[in-house]
């Protein structure tokens, strides 16, 4: 009985190596460690262990991965014992893409109350963005209805001064559409044939941002900035290569179109894989800053008669903060926008300067204003950051200063920030740092807590 045990036993013995069983090596060669490695396997080792050795790259890991493969992981695992490495697991499919449907669309005041999480004041421009948007995408999802009835495109064109909130508007919708984003500059677009960006390439950063997947892209939003700079040249003896002929050049993106574009770059040739993409279920928005229209829309506002008892006075309007809201596509034709580009864009709405107490909630309200994004980069050091009421008005005082808008908060906080940031990991007993008004305008110092200490209200 014990003889038959000892065979059967034999008999399910394994090759470490190769993994075959004595029945079919024959006799195993035991080794160490209850290792066992049939005759041809020993073999192969001392051909391939020679060879190495011959030419100076010897590697005991690479070997055993030559003779085994799949004996040692990538990362340096230790080799399983006594059973056949577990086969590999098949990669999980991608799962389908969601396709657009009605009902999934937000409806314009979820749309807003979403925006409101992060964009600070300019409710009017949030609320006819999300109704456009939401218009938009309800025009796309039930485009392939038979009833007759074909709804056009309702692309955006936004006039505001710099820093008022243009670009993260339309970057803070993408992301919470969850639908591909390109934002292109217009002052790189040139007509074609010139050293430049083809018009085709606002398409191409559309297409990369959709990860290459064409339908993907055909719903996604292209947000083209700096559009004031394509304005009609006044001096009609240079060649406009930046300007009217980009406009021209964009009307069939606008309406809507099958375009050849390229992929992967910015300009078509012979060498680059090309697709074509149908423009008609993209969102497009334009954005400017259009410096110089308040001057248009004060003169067309002024054009009542300078005399009499209901005369308009000439400075009326020099102090109106909300003038750009009185844009019309009379004054943006004055400009130098042709009419048919305008007429393509039929969402005109403006943007209002930002002035100090809305510099201050920006700071502290949106769900990353840039003083929690400090905060939680002390907090990872386990210091507390905070900002004094006073402190806040100094930083926004000096950002209007600059003239600079929302952005020129950043720069602000960067400048005062810095030798906090750097003194601090220096010692492990400091508790909480408080921002304070004097520090801000050089006359004292912020207030630092050690551990343990907490702060009295009042103080």
């Amino acid at each position: 009985m014990s003889e038959e045990k000892d065979n059967n036993r034999d008999q399910n013995r394994f090759c470490f190596l190769c993994h075959r069983s004595e029945r079919v090596t024959g006799k195993l060669i035991d080794l160490p460690n209850n290792i066992c490695v049939c005759p041809d396997c020993m073999q192969k080792s001392f051909d391939t262990v020679n060879r190495q050795m011959s030419s100076g790259a010897f590697n005991l890991q690479g070997l055993l991965g030559q003779l085994s493969p799949g004996l040692f992981s990538g990362d340096g695992a230790a080799p399983v014992f006594g059973r056949a490495p577990e086969p590999e697991k098949k990669k999980k499919e991608s799962a389908p893409k969601p396709v657009l449907d009605r009902r999934n669309i937000l409806a314009p005041h979820q749309i807003k109350a979403r925006l409101d999480e992060y964009v600070v004041g300019q409710e009017h421009a949030k609320k006819v963005m999300s109704v456009a948007v939401y218009n938009h995408y309800k025009r796309v999802s039930c485009r392939q209805e038979p009833d007759g009835v074909e709804i056009e495109k309702s692309n955006m064109l936004m006039i505001g001064p710099t820093g008022s909130g243009k670009t993260y508007l339309v970057q803070t919708l993408s992301r919470l559409l969850q639908v591909p984003l390109a934002i292109a500059d217009a002052t790189s677009l040139t007509e074609a044939g010139y050293i430049g960006d083809d018009i085709e390439s606002v398409l191409s950063k559309l297409l990369a941002a959709a990860d290459n997947d064409v339908e993907q892209a055909e719903h996604g939003i292209v947000f083209i900035d700096e559009i004031d700079k394509l304005a009609k040249k006044r001096n009609v003896n240079q060649r406009d290569v930046s300007g009217e002929a980009v406009q021209q050049g964009l009307l069939k993106l606008l309406e809507g179109s099958e375009v050849e574009v390229p992929v992967g770059a910015t300009s078509k040739n012979a060498m680059v894989p090309m697709v074509k993409m149908n423009t008609s279920g993209i969102l497009f928005i334009c954005g400017g800053a259009f410096p110089d229209l308040d001057i248009i829309i004060k003169e067309r506002l002024n054009k009542q008669a300078s005399i009499g008892f209901y005369a308009d006075l000439k400075d009326k309007y020099d102090n109106d903060p909300d003038l750009l809201e009185k844009a019309e596509v009379e004054d943006l034709r004055k400009y130098g926008m042709i009419p048919e580009f305008l007429g393509r864009l039929p969402i005109l709405f403006s943007l209002s300067g930002l002035d100090e107490d809305m510099l201050v909630r920006i700071l502290k309200e949106p769900r990353n204003a840039i003083i929690r994004q400090y905060q939680k980069l002390l907090a990872m050091d386990e210091v507390g950051l905070q900002f004094e009421d006073e402190a806040l008005r100094v930083i926004a005082q000096k950002a209007l200063e600059k003239e600079t808008g929302a952005r020129g908060l950043r720069a602000i906080l960067e400048e005062y920030m810095l030798d906090i940031m750097f003194e601090i990991p220096k010692d492990d007993n400091i508790g909480e740092v408080i921002i304070t008004k004097e520090y801000l305008e050089g006359t004292g110092a912020p207030k630092i807590l050690m551990r343990g200490i907490k702060t009295l209200p009042g103080e």
